[in-house]
């Protein structure tokens, strides 16, 4: 990268990556994303059905992952439906790779 030239990771907001990152700090929320990766839409019960968790802890974990835009929520009559966004966990994606070679460029 030249020097004095727009780093990449300027064009993400800073603080949504930090979001991000910190709902991915958690194990079980890395379980739940998977679980959706595989699950076009699902409830909350099946979340804790599948990952074996309490129902408070799965819908604590979930909201975080909401609240960070990496999980779309969407009120389906009784229950509630939540879908993985993808292209929200691929911008961060982009957004950390590029902080990576912003800070390892020259190593």
């Amino acid at each position: 990268m030249e020097h004095g030239a727009i780093s990449e990771i300027a064009q993400f907001d800073e603080s949504s990556v930090a979001s991000g990152l910190a709902a991915l700090s958690h194990p079980a929320r890395l379980r739940i994303l998977r679980h959706l990766s595989a699950t076009p839409a699902c409830c909350c019960r099946d979340v804790v059905e599948r990952l074996d968790l309490a129902q408070s802890t799965v819908s604590q974990h979930l909201k975080v992952l909401v609240d960070a835009g990496l999980v779309r929520f969407s009120p389906d009559r009784q229950r509630s439906r939540y879908e993985l966004d993808r292209q929200a966990l691929r911008k961060l994606s982009s957004a950390l790779g590029a902080l990576v070679d912003d800070c390892c460029a020259g190593c």
